[in-house]
């Protein structure tokens, strides 16, 4: 490296593990050894500040502003970066009003809509027609996005084991999808809560149309509101809203859980997981999920035998989260000219990062999605084979 070199490109030398280009103030390196998979274009230098305070935050906003830009495939440059982030530089001390914010109810509602009341006009450009905005299931490689999302649903429905009668609880249950094919195949009364007024908003327009006022109700209402209204419910899912509660706060959601479900009752949580407990991605939380947190597998599962669970059963589904996000980013990027047109281009390429970076992330196994279906106390009325 040259004296006179930019701390940037000394930087990116610490990324070596795979050969990539970069291009800055007219000059050329190569970063690794071998053939560049592609190549980085840097029209404005990233302080050295920045790059020590967080690595993922100087990079994320460089790429939105477009003061860097990729040369190649999206991909491909964040599996190779990513797939090193053990070098990713992390000052917590500086960037502690982002990576610990308040985990009180009103913060958390905020938080919430920041990302979930962008709009259902913006969700319906490219999310499937069930409007499912978390991991699908891919039971075939000829499976589309639509019937992965249908076949998730109904795969945990399975899991529940429901029947006729029954009363189910959908903690976050979106905009609704879930409670609505409960209720048309088994005859279940279903009650869903969200903090999202746009979700609710579509979640009544759904129960409208399908006529199942009645059966299937749906309140703006927060999870830890819910015991004040004195019901227990037989079956009980989550799915994608863990990574809202915050850290301080998995004791009681548990805690509530276990008293919302009659002793004997199933309770499915399906969430996106961490390998351990820290906090460490500045870039989402500022700009995607504010105050989303990873819970690691081991402490839900402790959290759990904290409060009368007993676990049946844990599934891992990385793989379909992965290919849940590649088409969720193909639709994306079959509609960005409208996405720019209404919310301009930065906009755009923060969601470009989000959504393909994620998709990395679960591909390489930096991140991970489980289900875990436990039940309330011992029951041994259920099947003896977890296929039922």
């Amino acid at each position: 490296m040259h004296i006179l070199d930019t701390f940037l490109i000394h930087y990116l030398h610490r990324f070596d593990s795979h050969c990539f280009a970069v291009e800055l103030h007219g000059k050329s390196y190569t970063i690794g050894e071998g053939e560049p998979l592609f190549k980085v274009i840097i029209h404005e230098d990233i302080p050295k500040k920045a790059l020590l305070s967080s690595t993922s935050l100087a990079l994320g906003e460089a790429y939105m502003k477009k003061t860097m830009e990729i040369e190649g495939d999206l991909f491909t440059a964040l599996k190779c970066i990513l797939s090193q982030s053990s070098q990713f530089s992390l000052d917590k001390g500086a960037l502690g009003r982002i990576l610990y914010t308040p985990e009180s109810k009103s913060n958390q509602k905020k938080q919430v809509s920041s990302h979930y009341d962008l709009g259902n006009d913006f969700y319906q450009l490219w999310l499937d027609p069930s409007m499912s905005y978390s991991c699908a299931y891919f039971k075939n490689d000829t499976d589309t996005l639509e019937q992965a999302q249908h076949n998730k649903v109904h795969y945990i429905l399975e899991k529940l084991h429901l029947q006729k009668g029954m009363t189910l609880l959908d903690i976050g249950c979106g905009w609704g999808y879930l409670l609505i094919e409960a209720a048309k195949k088994y005859g279940i009364k279903g009650y869903g809560c969200t903090l999202s007024q746009e979700q609710w908003k579509k979640g009544q327009e759904r129960i409208q149309q399908m006529g199942l006022t009645g059966q299937v109700q749906i309140d703006l209402v927060d999870y830890r509101d819910l015991l004040q209204e004195g019901k227990t419910y037989d079956r009980i899912v989550s799915v994608g809203m863990l990574e809202h509660v915050g850290r301080s706060n998995y004791g009681l959601y548990m805690e509530t859980a276990s008293h919302l479900l009659r002793e004997g009752g199933l309770f499915l949580l399906h969430y996106i997981s961490g390998h351990d407990e820290s906090v460490s991605n500045p870039w989402m939380r500022k700009y995607i999920f504010p105050g989303g947190t990873l819970p690691s597998l081991r402490e839900i599962i402790s959290r759990a035998y904290d409060n009368e669970f007993q676990v049946l059963d844990v599934e891992s589904l990385r793989r379909h989260y992965y290919k849940t996000l590649m088409c969720w980013y193909h639709n994306f990027q079959g509609v960005r000219d409208q996405v720019i047109a209404s919310r301009g281009e930065e906009f755009a390429r923060m969601w470009d990062l989000y959504l393909c970076g994620c998709a990395v992330s679960f591909y390489i196994g930096n991140i991970d999605l489980h289900q875990i279906l436990m039940t309330k106390g011992t029951n041994n009325d259920l099947p003896m084979t977890r296929w039922y």
